[in-house]
């Protein structure tokens, strides 16, 4: 008989085991558009010009902003649940990579057993007690040969990836929502100060309908208007200031910090819209993290199809175990108490009615989940940055149309104030005109904080500032 060529063995052995029984790993087909159909402004990025990596909020070029949001870097306990999130991930990932390699354990042990005297092939010279001390070693290794360990650690390194880049989605999520608040803290300070002025104006107002009704030209009817109506600009300051209050906390919390002991002074601040250099669209793709997440979901599933189709192969493993053993402590450790054994081990399941089938048609199912998941994601992120450009747009044709109207508001309130004096109109006219001139003045400024707010999410739907491959290098 001809004796075994090991030389064949261990090169079939390493080849086999750079196989896998995952399909080949496609990313799941978007319709891309050519480009974005809304207008906006916003200029096409140029090779090099892009959003600010990393604190892409410096584009509004606000001190106060970046100082908070430096402040969330640092404080925020969310951010921190997040990375902890991604850490769990990464662990994991590594501790499927250790399956690459040998397991070594070491054992000692010392045990007093006793022996039936009517046990099998026992010696009536046999002791029927003794002592038993063992230490030794075992390796234990799994050949790879169908892949299942590979797909494992691939499926294991993909969730990390989609982990790293669900990290990059919750920080930007909350970057953007800390520069929400700010634009919309901001634009309420602007509109206290507008109430505030309106205020002063409407007490102006009720002491010349006073000093009219004490002479005789005005009645108390139009001193009751002009109260009514510096009554309710007061209750508006006092709104406004009460939702300032609220955006004051909500701006703490994202910070860390308490809102009992957090106060940022108001400011009058005139943000602009930034010009938002924005890429084709199919960069999309590469800017957004939670599109990167999706995607790499479904590369783990992809990988778990692998995993699942290898339990239908045996699976084949590499053991060997040495040590001392002997009765007595007296010369343990010694060469004539040395016991050793290594060699293959092979299982395989031949009967299990459906179980890995079902296996198998879960993970594919899986796949067509995550798949369509990642659809979903790219279709959404396109529906945002379209929705914001077009609201980026129009807001900014109706924050004309509405500053026209402010400027014929106040026309008509200084005619009226005029004629009143006259004592052409009575005081209703004057309300009229108050009225109107004011809701177009905070129509003005809600439309302006809007607009912020659009140029905001728009970043966001964007991506902010992440870099898809930047990101994945660091896995």
């Amino acid at each position: 008989m001809r004796a075994v060529d090991w030389r064949w063995i261990v090169a079939l052995t390493a080849g086999l085991a750079g196989c896998s029984l995952a399909p080949r790993y496609k990313v799941p087909d978007v319709p891309m558009p050519a480009a974005y159909k809304e207008p906006a402004p916003w200029t096409a990025a140029q090779p090099g010009d892009a959003l600010p990596r990393g604190e892409w909020w410096s584009i509004y070029n606000d001190e106060d902003l970046d100082r908070l949001q430096r402040a969330l870097i640092a404080n925020s306990p969310d951010l921190v649940a997040a990375f902890a999130r991604y850490q769990q991930a990464k662990a994991y990932s590594d501790q499927l990579r250790s399956s690459f390699f040998p397991s070594l354990d070491a054992n000692a042990e010392a045990s007093r057993n006793g022996v039936s005297k009517s046990a099998p092939l026992h010696s009536p010279t046999s002791a029927n007690n003794y002592n038993v001390f063992t230490a030794g070693a075992t390796l234990d290794y799994e050949v790879d040969l169908w892949g299942r360990v590979r797909d494992t650690v691939a499926a294991g390194r993909a969730q990390a990836q989609a982990a790293a880049a669900d990290f990059a989605s919750a920080r930007l999520s909350l970057q953007a929502q800390l520069a929400d608040a700010y634009v919309v803290l901001r634009g309420l300070d602007r509109e206290i100060r507008l109430l505030d002025d309106t205020v002063q104006a409407y007490k102006r107002a009720l002491e010349l309908t006073q000093q009219r009704h004490d002479g005789g030209i005005a009645s108390g009817l139009d001193v009751a208007r002009a109260e009514t109506q510096l009554h309710s600009a007061q209750s508006q300051v006092s709104q406004t200031r009460a939702q300032r209050a609220l955006y004051e906390h909500t701006i703490a919390t994202l910070v860390g910090e308490p809102a009992s002991s957090f106060t940022l002074e108001p400011k009058l601040v005139e943000l602009r819209v930034p010009e938002i250099p924005t890429d084709v669209s199919s960069s999309l793709l590469e800017r957004r993290p939670d599109i990167a997440a999706a995607e790499r979901r479904s590369a783990a599933a992809n990988a778990t199809i692998g995993v699942a189709r290898s339990a239908f192969f045996p699976s084949i493993g590499l053991s060997a175990a040495g040590g001392y053993q002997s009765t007595n402590t007296n010369g343990w450790i010694s060469a004539p108490n040395t016991f050793w054994s290594v060699g293959p081990s092979l299982a395989l399941t031949l009967f299990d009615f459906g179980r890995r089938s079902a296996q198998v048609a879960q993970a594919h199912a899986a796949l067509d989940e995550a798949g369509a998941q990642y659809r979903s994601t790219v279709l959404a992120a396109f529906k945002q940055v379209e929705d914001n450009l077009a609201l980026l747009d129009n807001y900014r044709e109706a924050i004309d149309q509405e500053n026209a109207a402010v400027v014929a508001a106040e026309r008509s309130l200084n005619f009226a104030m005029i004629r009143y004096r006259e004592g052409a109109v009575d005081y209703l006219a004057v309300v009229d005109s108050q009225t109107a001139a004011l809701q177009a003045e905070r129509n003005a400024l809600g439309l302006a904080t809007n607009r912020l707010q659009a140029s905001v999410q728009l970043i966001k739907a964007l991506g902010g500032g992440w870099d898809k491959e930047t990101q994945m290098a660091k896995e």
